[in-house]
């Protein structure tokens, strides 16, 4: 590691230091960029914890507004989200940092090949959350023996509110989108955070420079901004493709085309991507079985079968049965007839989610005569979600 930075075996936790073994505040600075910079990180800044004040009113208006939806886990313990110091009294610096996933083609190609599968960038790749953390760990270990001072790491899995404090600490600002946008990576970075003891110099906020665009509130499929900065979950592809559990509503499925996870149009469209820097490194790169994957290939993936293909994916966290359903409304939206035998073969599938997907998939691919002889002989289903499914279909 460059900077003279100590192996990680020696990186165990504080240790006492005297006066002559610390370094100036700025010199420290300088050492931890230097050091962040070794590791892969594309960006850093630090801000101090009372950095996210204003947006912790902010968050607490979205939760009472319900606009978390089921996210039930944003919910708890708001004030440990809107004050860091809360979360660990002993913070006296955030360190911020990114790295670029810039993708090296535009996302928004796949959603015109409609028998295919759109993956969100994020999730074409190994878990950052594995990659990043490790990184981290490393950094913090430095920090905390050439401090004596205690830290602790995050990505994104805790009560903190990353994208406020990327914006505190110079990283980027929260467009109106609500998502991070750097002036130099676009809308592409995944964020985690150091938490120190130790008193640092703090980086100046960036600007906003969304300015009067409005591209990522206008290409939204849902319309999940009611308003600039300001994003309902209940309406967002990612929300519904990920942490929703159940049936997708049915006032979103046309919507949705073919993205089988997550939805990248307001992070793609964004205008500042222009100047990021395309192309991933090689632990964040996407698989090649991952771009633009096949529908008809998808659907036939079985628990076994999906827990390979997703290995170390983030996608692998949402299960087969959710995953199964994504894929079956993109077949519904597909508009190839080929696609119902995928569909009518998991009417037979042992979760309701899916057999009730498949449903709405086949009203969608046959013909209306078709259909009605098919539901004629479904009476044999014992889940009532998919007896509405049924019900539901053959009424529209």
């Amino acid at each position: 590691m460059a900077g003279g930075g100590a192996g990680v075996a020696d990186l165990c936790g504080p240790r006492l230091l005297t006066a002559a073994d610390r370094l100036s505040p700025p010199d420290l600075k300088t050492a931890l960029i230097r050091e962040a910079r070794a590791l892969g990180f594309d960006s850093i800044g630090i801000t101090s914890p009372d950095a996210t004040r204003e947006a912790g009113k902010y968050f607490r208006a979205f939760l009472e507004g319900g606009g978390h939806g089921d996210m039930d886990w944003l919910a708890n313990s708001p004030e440990r989200r809107a004050d860091p110091r809360v979360l660990w009294s002993g913070v006296r610096s955030i360190i911020m940092l990114g790295v670029n996933y810039g993708p090296d083609e535009d996302p928004l190609d796949v959603l015109a090949r409609r028998t295919r599968a759109a993956i969100s960038v994020y999730a074409q790749g190994d878990d950052y959350h594995d990659v990043i953390k490790k990184r981290l760990k490393i950094l913090a270990r430095w920090l905390a023996a050439s401090t004596g001072d205690e830290v602790k790491v995050f990505v994104d899995t805790a009560a903190v509110m990353e994208k406020p404090l990327a914006h505190a600490a110079g990283i980027g600002w929260q467009g109106k989108h609500t998502n991070l946008v750097s002036r130099e990576f676009g809308s592409w970075l995944f964020l985690g955070a150091i938490f120190s003891a130790t008193e640092l110099p703090p980086d100046r906020g960036e600007a906003d420079h969304c300015g009067s665009c409005r591209a990522c509130q206008d290409v939204c499929p849902t319309d999940a901004f009611p308003a600039p900065y300001k994003l309902d979950a209940r309406r967002c592809i990612s929300y519904l493709t990920i942490e929703n559990k159940g049936p997708i509503p049915h006032e979103f499925r046309k919507s949705i085309g073919n993205r089988i996870y997550g939805c990248d149009d307001c992070l793609a469209i964004c205008p500042w991507n222009k100047f990021a820097q395309q192309g991933r490194e090689q632990k964040l790169a996407a698989r090649d079985a991952l771009r633009a994957p096949a529908l008809a290939d998808l659907a036939r993936l079985d628990d076994a079968a999906f827990r390979t293909l997703f290995t170390k994916s983030p996608v692998k966290r949402i299960g087969r049965d959710r995953f199964i359903r994504n894929v079956l409304i993109a077949i519904g939206n597909s508009g190839d007839a080929s696609l119902a035998a995928e569909a009518r073969r998991l009417l037979d599938d042992a979760s309701p989610l899916v057999r009730g997907a498949a449903v709405w998939a086949l009203s969608q691919l046959m013909a209306p005569d078709d259909f009605a002889a098919l539901a004629a002989r479904a009476g044999g289903e014992d889940d009532v979600s998919v007896q509405q499914e049924w019900r539901a279909a053959a009424a529209s």
